[in-house]
């Protein structure tokens, strides 16, 4: 009797769950209705390839690459003279190129300094004047001064004070117009500021004083033109004969 009633209470239990499986599995499934989808039906845009693609993204912005730019006839050269500077002092590429730098500046200073220098002496004249300025020495007449006033010049007088000053450029330059003062004077030249040593060559009739002239004429262009300064002996050498060949003219 206890058998049936057990076998009676698992077959009860087992119904009992597939029943419920049964209902969990009804409620839980899903109808399908056609009605529920949603078609898209917007146009469709077809893209067209554009084959000069290429030629929007040739501009710097697009660049990724590197570029290193290419050394010049001044760097290359540089490099040549640290190249030389490691050779010869056993330097470091460091301090060769800033040695290199450093001589090469020195240069420009020293070229620029040159180039003010040149241009400072070319804006003094030969009497030691500025162009635009006074004279920097109330001792030396200016050229025209005394061409003007060749008559009236002191010469023995200027000569004296220039000697005592060292310059025998300038001493030269008053014997030989103190020359040509007594030439005037004795009616052997002509004189005329515009003429040349040439014409008063050709009016000197004497052959002795001819020849003394063409001398000193050498020896004045040479000095005070030319630039060239004469040692002690030759001074006093041509000054012995100027003053003798002045002297001789009466």
């Amino acid at each position: 009797m206890n058998k049936l009633l057990i076998l009676f209470l698992v077959f009860f239990s087992i119904s009992i769950s597939a029943q419920d499986s049964l209902a969990l599995a009804n409620k839980d499934s899903i109808v399908y209705n056609p009605k529920d989808n949603k078609i898209d039906d917007t146009d469709i845009v077809l893209q067209k390839f554009d084959l000069k693609f290429k030629t929007k993204y040739q501009s710097d912005e697009f660049q990724y690459e590197v570029k290193v730019a290419e050394k010049g006839i001044w760097d290359r050269f540089k490099e040549w003279l640290a190249y030389w500077f490691r050779k010869l002092f056993g330097l470091s590429d460091g301090v060769s190129s800033n040695a290199v730098n450093i001589t090469l500046k020195t240069i420009a200073i020293l070229i620029i300094v040159y180039v003010i220098y040149i241009i400072a002496k070319l804006i003094l004249n030969k009497e030691g004047q500025w162009i635009f300025g006074k004279s920097t020495t109330k001792k030396v007449i200016s050229h025209e001064d005394i061409e003007r006033n060749l008559k009236h010049i002191d010469f023995e007088k200027l000569i004296k004070e220039t000697i005592k000053t060292g310059d025998k450029r300038l001493a030269i330059r008053y014997y030989y117009l103190w020359l040509l003062k007594k030439m005037s004077e004795q009616n052997i030249i002509d004189w005329n500021p515009e003429k040349t040593n040439s014409d008063y060559l050709y009016e000197i009739k004497s052959e002795k004083l001819k020849q003394d002239f063409n001398h000193f004429s050498y020896l004045y262009n040479y000095t005070w033109y030319g630039e060239f300064n004469i040692d002690e002996e030759t001074f006093n050498k041509e000054k012995i004969l100027l003053e003798k060949t002045i002297q001789s003219i009466k």
